[in-house]
């Protein structure tokens, strides 16, 4: 028993960190053009950072909404992001600027500078699963009701 305990805490120490665990942030209902989309909040740097990573499943409607401070250039990647997503970036008004349609998934031995930045001004960016957005009505000049 002592034995196995203290392979696996070698093992664990000898292994790269793991993905964190899904976050548990607060969900709250916004309006697309063509569904009801109920996503989770980060409004802090690190809920920022951190997003949809070691997310496997997202199911339809569902996602996270990113609020910055202000309506500035943002850049988004798939660092460490299990699945393919689509991003809406926002206006402070509510009315989508930009859509970045089914995002791959990159490999975990990608160096970080040749991960793809998805770029844009926003005050929101919503993460959807892949295809979600053109099957909500989310595209260039559509409003999103219900943002913070």
């Amino acid at each position: 028993m002592i034995f196995s305990a203290l392979a696996a805490a070698i093992i664990a120490a000898l292994t790269p960190n793991p993905l964190p665990t899904p976050q548990s942030l607060p969900i709250i209902a916004l309006h697309a053009p063509k569904a009801t989309l109920h996503v989770q909040v980060a409004r802090t740097e690190p809920q920022r950072e951190r997003g949809l990573m070691s997310v496997r499943h997202l199911t339809a409607h569902t996602g996270m909404l990113f609020i910055f401070d202000s309506d500035t250039p943002v850049a988004f990647w798939m660092k460490d992001t299990l699945i393919p997503l689509d991003m809406v970036f926002i206006s402070q008004q509510g009315v989508v600027r930009k859509v970045f349609a089914r995002v791959a998934v990159v490999s975990p031995q990608l160096p970080d500078a040749q991960i793809p930045l998805e770029q844009g001004a926003a005050k929101f960016v919503i993460e959807l699963p892949s295809g979600e957005a053109a099957l909500d009505g989310l595209q260039p000049g559509t409003r999103v009701e219900g943002l913070p």
